[in-house]
């Protein structure tokens, strides 16, 4: 428990540390962005989202939501980096905090078929782990090729991943992994569409499974609202710790 003299400066702290990692996140995309632009022969996309909701007054809750999306593709190879971020904060103490960085690299044998190299890091300070990091290669196919509205594509893959549990004496430990991930999307009309992600990295220790599912709809050529339910659920979780989150939001996405 925070001493009243500890608590304020402990308020502040977690202020500024959320805001300096929503101002270099979308910083550092902005000007990977910039960068690469210079650069011929490459395919380059930029996605930015973010929602908050801020009270004041008698409640003074702060909730803010963001992700930035970085993709290049050049001849048979791909490259995204993303960055997920979740902050809950209610009369000024914090309540969610998360970061969910995810790096991949992928090679096209032709437009059916493909292998890609992921590493995904969690930091959640609520989850009862201080971080969790994978690493996987993977096989995946391109289905529906002959669909019009819709895509279809899927992964299978192992790695393996290091888990610390929170606290001065959390354990560490490392396990196998085997991945398998679905992304599916829908092109309701012109102007909307319907996406479902599914994973799920199974070990021996514990397994994690992820769903997103979201619809979006383009209010300008490159702005779009999207609302979107996630569920994580984790197998086995420290003591205490509920084994299912979920996540309802409304957001802007800006793409360039």
């Amino acid at each position: 428990m925070l001493s009243p003299q500890n608590k304020p400066e402990s308020m502040f702290a977690n202020h500024l540390i959320a805001r300096r990692t929503l101002v270099a996140t979308l910083s550092t995309l902005l000007m990977l962005t910039a960068t690469s632009a210079m650069a011929q022969n490459w395919d380059l996309q930029t996605q930015l989202e973010l929602g908050a909701v801020i009270t004041a007054g008698n409640t003074e809750d702060e909730n803010i939501r963001f992700k930035g999306q970085f993709d290049a593709a050049r001849e048979q190879w791909s490259y995204l980096f993303s960055v997920d971020g979740f902050r809950s904060s209610k009369q000024d103490v914090l309540a969610a905090q998360r970061l969910y960085s995810i790096g991949s690299a992928t090679y096209n044998f032709d437009p059916d078929n493909f292998v890609v190299s992921r590493v995904a890091h969690d930091d959640d300070r609520f989850s009862g782990y201080d971080s969790q990091t994978d690493f996987s290669v993977s096989y995946g196919q391109e289905l529906l090729r002959d669909s019009e509205n819709m895509t279809l594509q899927y992964t299978a893959g192992a790695g393996v991943r290091n888990s610390k549990e929170s606290g001065p004496a959390g354990d560490s430990f490392s396990e196998a992994i085997l991945r398998l991930s679905t992304d599916y999307q829908w092109q309701l009309s012109e102007n909307a569409r319907f996406i479902q992600a599914l994973s799920v990295d199974a070990g021996e220790e514990t397994s994690i499974a992820r769903s997103e599912t979201a619809v979006e709809s383009d209010i300008m050529e490159n702005l779009s609202m999207k609302f979107a339910i996630k569920v994580k659920h984790q197998t086995e979780v420290p003591l205490t710790r509920k084994k299912t989150d979920s996540e309802f939001a409304a957001t802007v996405l800006l793409r360039f």
